[in-house]
């Protein structure tokens, strides 16, 4: 098991207490928020020594980049990969046997192909609520259909929605976006909800997260591709 360095277990930590007091001030538990750490262009150790720290859900972006490491993470007892990045259905097949969570979801031919695939999956609908042209997902619109789509694919389980508001510095700034997606939420009655990062995780747990994707704060910036 790689030990973890001290500099990654003191982000950590501040991430932790970062939840417990946003979790506080929404009267929720921190335990029913899971963090996932995205290791996206970071080497599999990175995944080891976050796994060496209790952390067992780990974010993905990429089907190839993943590809690639899992035979050196696929033995960790526990341990949990979701794909948040945008998945063609080219590739469904080839994720499905890689991933146990798929949070971008945003069509019912993409959820068709990774029925096929026969495995038991684990999905997510991507909703896209921010006008940005660079951000992907279902439109709130069409969202009626599709959940009705994926829920008779016998092989996926839906269990909620992910969004990725548009970037700012204001971490307040993606509250809207942050509520739109609890209210449809409700409205499908889907428990669980995807949303918030290193710079508005705050937010995002005051409005209902139960997932928050974070990467920067626990392992620095990235490294370039």
């Amino acid at each position: 098991m790689p030990v973890a360095d001290s500099s990654l277990s003191e982000r950590y930590q501040r991430v932790r207490e970062r939840i417990e007091r946003a979790a506080a001030r929404a009267g929720r538990r921190p335990r029913d928020i899971t963090l996932i750490a995205v290791t996206k262009l970071f080497p599999a150790s990175a995944i080891g020594e976050a796994y060496a720290l209790g952390i067992r859900d780990f974010g993905e972006n990429y089907v190839q980049e993943f590809e690639g490491k899992r035979p050196e993470v696929a033995a960790l007892p526990g341990a949990r990969f979701h794909l948040i990045g945008h998945l063609q259905s080219n590739k469904s097949s080839i994720a499905a046997g890689l991933f146990h969570v798929i949070q971008t979801v945003d069509s019912a031919k993409l959820a068709r192909r990774l029925d096929a695939a026969g495995r038991r999956l684990e999905v997510m609908l991507e909703v896209k609520l921010s006008p940005e042209e660079s951000k992907r997902g279902a439109s709130p619109g069409s969202l009626c259909e599709l959940v009705e789509s994926v829920r008779a694919c016998p092989n996926l389980n839906l269990t909620g929605l992910m969004t990725m508001p548009p970037w700012s510095e204001d971490p307040d700034a993606a509250r809207p976006y942050f509520i739109r997606l609890r209210e449809l939420a409700r409205q499908f009655q889907l428990p669980l909800l995807s949303m918030g990062m290193s710079n508005d995780l705050e937010a995002a747990i005051e409005e209902g997260s139960t997932h928050i994707r974070v990467g920067t704060a626990l392992f620095g910036l990235r490294p370039r591709p």
